[in-house]
């Protein structure tokens, strides 16, 4: 069963891992940091198909939720990811009615959408699996926000029946505004627009989720009504550490160490 659908119902709040890195060892060590899911990231990670189950088969013994996002909104990608062990499936870049509905469609089964039957890992590879009796229910569908043409069609957007929630990319969502593409944003007229998000999604018993630089602003955004929360990815938190312990290193060392 999917345990973070069950806390996102519950109303509490999940922070989720983003794996850039195509590494199974790398993924077995963030699935032991304390997170509530983790995402495989094959939009703009390194990461492809065969790296995903990798990183699923590290994680397969830690009480982790898998997610993947995928590189766009299409039939065959999102099926393979659901087939290779996801529990739910984050899409970027979806702005109108007709992309959430055809979203939705590719994740779940019949009667309720149109996906393929192969679940190769996800229903353990045997014929016994209760999976295909679940799935619907169970598989997190998440449509990104990222542009004013998502955030002005948003209550057609979460209408879709299957939508779980949002996923809110603030880069592409300031660039799309004519902003610096950055995480972690601080301008008004952002904070206005994650305001309507939120109460769009909370009114209907969905989620919305955001990616955040910083475990700071991150709960920041959970204070707002944010209930899915992500901290950079395993990259940039490896580079941060990194950068702070040299830095502190030389300044403590001194001269000799500059």
């Amino acid at each position: 069963m999917n345990k973070l659908k069950a806390r996102l119902k519950s109303g509490k709040a999940c922070v989720n891992a983003w794996l850039a890195i195509p590494s199974g060892f790398s993924a077995e060590v963030m699935a032991q940091c304390g997170w509530d899911s983790v995402t495989v990231d094959m939009q703009h990670g390194v990461q492809d198909y065969q790296s995903m189950v990798q990183c699923f088969q590290a994680m397969d013994r830690h009480p982790i939720t898998p997610l993947v996002r995928v590189p766009w909104n299409e039939p065959g990608i999102i099926g393979k990811v659901l087939d290779g062990g996801a529990w739910g499936v984050i899409c970027p870049m979806v702005n109108t009615l007709a992309e959430s509905k055809a979203l939705a469609r590719y994740c779940l089964y019949p009667p309720k959408g149109k996906r393929s039957n192969g679940p190769i890992r996800a229903a353990a590879y045997g014929e016994a699996s209760p999976y295909q009796s679940i799935a619907n229910d169970e598989v997190l569908v998440i449509p990104m926000i990222e542009t004013q043409e998502a955030v002005d069609n948003i209550d057609a957007i979460l209408d879709v029946p299957g939508i779980s929630g949002i996923y809110i990319g603030p880069s592409d969502l300031g660039f799309s505004l004519g902003l610096k593409p950055m995480l972690d944003r601080e301008e008004p007229q952002i904070f206005s627009i994650y305001e309507k998000l939120v109460a769009a999604t909370t009114k209907r018993g969905q989620f919305a989720g955001i990616h955040n630089a910083t475990g700071a602003y991150a709960a920041r955004m959970i204070g707002m009504g944010f209930r899915l929360v992500t901290i950079l990815n395993d990259s940039g938190l490896m580079a941060k550490a990194a950068r702070e312990q040299i830095a502190i290193t030389r300044k403590e060392a001194g001269e000799v160490a500059k």
